[in-house]
């Protein structure tokens, strides 16, 4: 089963209908603003069900898919309010998952490297988007299918929880906590960057190639609470 570049590409397409929400539900994706107070509230609190603590150890469990949207919501946008939030970090291994991901055929021992150094990674930055597709495509080479949904399901959940936060409209951007996010799922939708503007007040704009039978020309983000995070953090 080789998970090719291409349906990476279409998986957001493909959420809204199937894997945002349970297939118990079937329930539309609700679109909201993000509140970032709240969020912090209920992240920062012990007493509260989405307690960042407790909501990582869901998520980091290989064998839970109980997570809903809004509580990935509440493990995405309140990673802004941990103390390890860096929407700049860059692990050390992601380069070399990243080089062997597009060889167009892999060793066995390839595929372990792309598995253990992917998994390193995201270590280091848990919502890397890339190395989360990387080390998918290294698990279904090796065979390891079940870890291999696994973390497709989180993958998924992650791009659906952005995609909740608006449009990518210039009236409802969509809210990211990391500048590569945006990039992530321009890809995802199947388009191509041709060039990134930041707009001011927070806000960037992403033009793609047009596509046949499509009127996109670009897609808008939220990028002024990862700003102002990063501000504070690092002033210089």
């Amino acid at each position: 089963m080789r998970i090719t570049k291409h349906i990476f590409r279409i998986t957001l397409a493909l959420i809204v209908a199937s894997v945002c929400m349970s297939a118990s539900t079937q329930k539309k994706l609700v679109i909201r603003k993000v509140d970032f107070d709240q969020i912090k509230k209920e992240t920062l609190d012990p007493h509260s069900r989405y307690y960042y603590p407790r909501l990582l150890k869901t998520f980091f469990n290989e064998t839970d898919t109980s997570m809903t949207i809004d509580a990935f919501r509440h493990l995405y946008y309140g990673y802004v309010f941990q103390e390890d939030y860096n929407p700049f970090r860059e692990s050390e291994f992601s380069s070399i998952v990243e080089q062997l991901y597009y060889k167009p055929k892999l060793t066995r021992a390839e595929c372990d490297s792309i598995e253990k150094y992917a998994e390193l990674s995201l270590n280091d930055n848990i919502f890397d988007l890339d190395q989360m597709k990387y080390f998918i495509h290294g698990l279904n080479q090796r065979q390891k299918y079940n870890r291999a949904r696994m973390r497709q399901f989180r993958l998924d959940r992650l791009v659906a929880t952005i995609m909740s936060s608006g449009k990518g409209t210039k009236e409802e951007p969509w809210v990211v906590i990391a500048p590569g996010h945006e990039y992530n799922m321009v890809n995802f939708l199947g388009y191509v960057a041709t060039e990134h503007q930041e707009l001011g007040n927070g806000i960037d704009y992403i033009k793609v190639q047009k596509k046949e039978g499509k009127s996109t020309e670009g897609f808008y983000f939220d990028v002024s609470m990862m700003m102002k995070v990063a501000e504070q953090k690092f002033p210089e």
